[in-house]
């Protein structure tokens, strides 16, 4: 689940943690389609990207405090990365979350 503690809204969705070498380096690549959202922790490199996926995705970049600073929508085989580093990174599929910039989250 997901609570905005910004806006007191809660989702409730499953979420896959990306915490493995090989749960980084497969993400969402190959899914046709996702009901969950994918978070990744301490990453060192903030750059995403989205090749081998089929569907349109929304990535999330949050602080050390789960404060959301940048988002973006990406279209398969697209490529991204943040003015900083990211401490959290979120991925779903597109319009599947209402967040913003300056939302903060907690991951249960």
């Amino acid at each position: 689940m997901i609570l905005n503690k910004t806006t007191n809204q809660l989702f409730n969705i499953k979420i896959i943690y990306a915490n493995t070498f090989f749960k980084r380096f497969k993400g969402l690549m190959g899914k046709k389609d996702i009901d969950f959202a994918v978070l990744f922790e301490n990453f060192k490199d903030s750059s995403m990207h989205t090749h081998f996926m089929r569907f349109t995705i929304d990535i999330y970049f949050l602080d050390e405090n789960k404060i959301v600073f940048d988002k973006v929508t990406l279209k398969p085989w697209k490529f991204y990365k943040p003015q900083k580093q990211a401490e959290y990174i979120l991925e779903t599929k597109k319009d599947l979350l209402k967040i913003k910039i300056g939302d903060e989250l907690e991951f249960n």
